[in-house]
């Protein structure tokens, strides 16, 4: 019987990890997968490793991340080296994946990357350590498969697995009903992120942008789509006794399908938005230290995933001291009032999506995963 384990680290990865997992065992229903993960996976009939806590590390991490790290890592290492494995799949959090794929790698164990680290954007160390330990990667980035291939590795571009998720098209009026919200008017989305961390960051900026654009506005309505990974009681803390925004948990699709306009913090979310179709600006804020860090590293101009699809800045990018208040108002009521603007960037989402091409990429993952272990 196939016994295949599944790492990851962030909520993205859970929801990703749990998709693949179903996939796996649609193929194979007596396959048995066993991860670190979150509860997404659990809930997909994932056994999830007893004492082994997910990694979520964003930017530069304090000593107590450090330290929960190591010991993942330190158990995590144990089991395989002590489990006979038909395969681990890691996905993404290269951080924590990578480390793990170094440290058994003389066990001999098939490893297979999903959803691989962006080594085109931050340099070759990594890709130096993937060709010495992974033995297939899955790229979900039209571009990956040439690039991993150019380097040395074996790869196949098995799709984006947002796809799985997305209707063809959404209906505003529709989305806007279920969401109870006016079906008329401006309505502004916030999507501040799926980390508490970057939430606590970025979310107080743009609840003062909103107020901004509702002083041009007045019937504005706001709505927050907040991320399953983050909790409640962040959020209330965040918002405090403001009633600016209407929040939304665990819906976010329909959030950016009845929105006329996005404020989105970099990350999976903006890909998701373009490919639903709605104009956006992109925001973001970490650590100064962390930010020094990237922009030594970091080789490519853009930050946000429609950006780098499309080789241009086809969405604005507030960064850092960049993003405040009065630059995102501004952006947004730019884009509002200009029609044109808003024509070629939903045009540019169009292209992107046609080129990312057809759903079912946990599927396509899936049966790559089971053809290596047959193998």
């Amino acid at each position: 019987m196939p016994k295949i384990l599944l790492v990851t680290g962030e909520a993205s990865g859970d929801m990703h990890g749990a998709k693949l997992g179903l996939a796996l065992r649609k193929l194979h229903p007596g396959i048995e997968l066993v991860g670190v993960g979150g509860q997404k996976m659990l809930e997909a009939g994932i056994s999830l490793l007893p004492d082994v806590d997910r990694v979520d590390v964003m930017g530069v991490p304090g000593i107590q991340q450090v330290l929960k790290g190591w010991k993942t890592l330190r158990t995590l290492s144990a089991y395989v080296r002590r489990e006979r494995l038909d395969a681990i799949i890691l996905i993404d959090s290269p951080g924590l994946n990578l480390r793990l794929a170094k440290a058994v790698a003389k066990t001999s164990q098939t490893i297979i990357y999903y959803i691989a680290p962006q080594v085109w954007a931050w340099g070759s160390r990594r890709l130096h350590l993937m060709r010495k330990v992974v033995k297939h990667v899955l790229a979900i980035l039209p571009f990956e498969e040439d690039f991993f291939r150019n380097a040395g590795l074996s790869c196949h571009y098995v799709g984006h697995p947002l796809l799985d998720d997305l209707a063809s098209s959404y209906d505003k009026i529709q989305e806007r009903l279920k969401l109870n919200l006016n079906s008329d008017g401006l309505v502004i989305g916030l999507l501040p992120g799926s980390r508490e961390r970057e939430v606590q960051d970025v979310l107080p900026t743009l609840l003062k942008a909103v107020q901004q654009i509702r002083n041009r506005h007045p019937t504005l309505q706001a709505v927050l789509a907040q991320a399953d990974s983050v909790s409640d009681s962040m959020i209330n803390r965040v918002l405090g006794k403001s009633h600016i925004v209407q929040v939304i948990k665990g819906q976010s699709n329909a959030v950016i399908a009845a929105s006329d306009m996005l404020l989105i913090a970099s990350g999976t979310a903006t890909l998701q938005a373009a490919l639903i179709g709605t104009p956006m600006v992109i925001v973001y804020r970490t650590s100064p230290l962390t930010y020094q860090i990237g922009k030594c590293l970091v080789t490519i101009p853009y930050i946000g995933l429609v950006n780098i699809l499309a080789g241009e800045e086809v969405v604005p990018e507030l960064l850092q001291n960049r993003m405040t208040s009065d630059n995102i108002a501004q952006e947004a009521l730019s884009i509002l009032g200009d029609s044109t603007r808003q024509r070629v960037m939903k045009k540019s989402f169009q292209i992107l999506r046609k080129n990312l091409g057809s759903s079912g990429a946990s599927k396509r993952a899936a049966e790559i995963i089971m053809s290596e272990i047959r193998a």
